[in-house]
């Protein structure tokens, strides 16, 4: 079936620049469209991409974002940039994200302590910095430059497992760093930005580390219950079960009693009410999910591709929402994230290689330090209101971060085989 989707790529496209010199939009817009749809169906056929059909549906979405702003931000009325809409989004991609992690992955640190802490001084240093440098040497207007900055602050994604993985490289290292970095995100992210971008827009501190637990930490939490359930005994099933029974008692009081809580909007005490309530719900899709996943245990596997289909949509929406400054600055902005991006695989690798660490560990953290979390970097746009400018780096970094990580990890992988032969 998708040998027929590669053949279908050209006349598309042939299509496209035959619209594009009779000036027919129609026939040249949707004939690039559907020749890049068909590419990211069809590289699946072809053994040499079919490790970047991802990447060419991330393509895609930003091609459609761009052909077709309007139709991609309103559904009707509705507005897809909606604030709840972009929350319970971003905890899909990071519970998906999470079923792929396990508790012993946080423990790792008593295997790997040295690497993990290069990783995470390398990551929280050289990323935040480096967008700092970029940003400014590029001139980009404020609030496009914090997005630089906030991507180059948020914690590593399960993107540097799969390239670590790829480069047969040190994957316990690489697990247990995206775990440590993603703990100390509510603390280092919103620090980082307070420091280096806090003359670019307006970041309040403790807000910000609400919205990334949140975001991250609760569909976290969410997915270490299901590991919990499924993996630990009798004793630690019971304690769950009755804390989810008690977190639905609660829950179900603040829903039908939520008005006598007299807490006054947006100051600590809300914030905290609301951190408790997510922790609440927490319990309850962990667990739900969980007894889903007795009836139907391949729905693990399918998880990433929830966790795909929300950053495809962050992207998609974030492109439209930004179209106009992305087609001033697109080429500038793809070059700051391939200067930012290798910076990364630089720094971190050679940073590793100068402590002491084998060329594999060093490679590990390579991928730790130069690839980002677009989708929590797009959340946290999105639920400051300011994805068609904040959240536009990370639309054009997530891309490029894809490529370039599949290239790199392929290469190491090659000359290690050879070095192997060789020895």
């Amino acid at each position: 079936m998708r040998k027929y989707f590669v053949w279908a790529v050209p006349i598309f496209f042939i299509a496209a620049a035959f619209g594009w010199l009779q000036q027919m939009d129609i026939i040249w817009k949707l004939g690039l469209l559907f020749g890049f749809s068909s590419i990211a169906i069809g590289a699946g056929h072809l053994k040499m991409l079919s490790g970047y059909q991802y990447t060419f549906w991330i393509i895609t979405a930003v091609c459609a974002g761009l052909l077709y702003p309007e139709f991609f931000l309103h559904v009707g009325s509705f507005d897809m940039r909606n604030k709840w809409l972009i929350l319970i989004i971003i905890q899909m991609v990071m519970f998906g994200m999470g079923t792929q992690m396990s508790i012993e992955d946080f423990t790792g640190i008593r295997k790997s302590g040295k690497g993990v802490l290069i990783g995470l001084l390398g990551h929280f240093t050289i990323m935040p910095i480096m967008g700092f440098l970029i940003a400014k040497t590029f001139g980009f207007e404020p609030e496009i430059a914090a997005g630089i900055i906030l991507i180059g602050s948020c914690s590593s994604g399960l993107a540097s497992n799969v390239m670590t993985y790829i480069a047969k490289g040190n994957l316990v290292l690489s697990v247990t760093v995206t775990a440590m970095s993603t703990l100390a995100a509510p603390i280092m992210t919103p620090f980082l930005m307070k420091i280096f971008a806090g003359t670019m827009v307006e970041v309040h501190f403790f807000n910000m580390m609400m919205e990334i637990i949140k975001i991250v930490l609760v569909p976290l939490a969410a997915a270490m219950i299901h590991d919990i359930l499924k993996n630990y005994g009798n004793l630690a099933k019971k304690r769950i079960y009755i804390l989810t029974i008690v977190s639905a008692v609660w829950l179900a009081i603040v829903l039908f009693f939520g008005n006598s809580f007299a807490v006054a909007e947006d100051s600590t005490a809300s914030h905290i009410l609301e951190i408790i309530n997510f922790t609440c719900g927490a319990f309850i899709v962990g667990t739900l999910y969980h007894l889903l996943y007795k009836v139907y245990p391949k729905i693990d596997a399918i998880m990433p591709y929830f966790s795909m289909f929300g950053i495809i949509y962050f992207t998609l929406v974030t492109t439209a929402a930004g179209r106009d400054n992305l087609i001033q600055i697109g080429f500038l902005l793809f070059l700051a994230s391939v200067l930012h991006n290798g910076a990364g695989y630089f720094f971190g690798y050679w940073l590793s290689r100068l402590s002491g660490l084998d060329k594999k560990s060093s490679q590990t953290i390579a991928f730790e330090v130069g690839l980002q979390n677009g989708g929590m970097a797009s959340g946290l746009a999105g639920s400051m209101g300011k994805l068609a400018t904040l959240g536009l780096a990370s639309a054009v970094f997530s891309p490029w971060m894809n490529v370039s990580g599949s290239l790199l990890a392929n290469y190491w992988r090659k000359k290690g085989d050879e070095e192997e032969v060789i020895s």
